[in-house]
């Protein structure tokens, strides 16, 4: 059986590789996207099970493309977990309040990302 897929959304590209080599040593399957308009495409497409998303990015914000997703609805109901370097006082409060299942800021602790990850997607920790 596939492992479970996880799009990473961030305009940085190391961030996304490593992320992307962590996770997939974990057993998942990685989408990639570097933007807002690639995120709606890449989300659109991939079908994931789990998006991790940054907030500032070309082409927009983050809280913009989790908007969208719940908007469509094989879409509406996927875990987003917010990763930001962002000012972490707003955009948590928003990131909340727009269903993000989780919310860290970068660098995040890998132990505890993955630990959120699975509890998003309902796997025992």
């Amino acid at each position: 059986m596939a492992g479970k897929k996880i799009l990473i959304v961030d305009d940085d590209k190391d961030l996304r590789l490593a992320m992307s080599i962590r996770l997939r040593a974990s057993g998942y399957e990685i989408a990639l996207a570097s933007d807002t308009i690639s995120a709606m495409s890449v989300a659109q497409k991939e079908r994931p099970d789990l998006v991790l998303l940054d907030v500032n990015m070309p082409g927009g914000n983050g809280f913009m493309v989790m908007e969208r997703f719940r908007m469509i609805t094989h879409l509406a109901a996927m875990p987003i977990i917010i990763l930001t370097g962002g000012d972490p006082i707003i955009f948590k409060e928003k990131a909340f309040s727009l269903g993000a299942a989780d919310f860290f800021e970068k660098p995040a602790d890998n132990d505890a990302l993955l630990a959120s990850i699975k509890r998003a997607l309902g796997e025992s920790t």
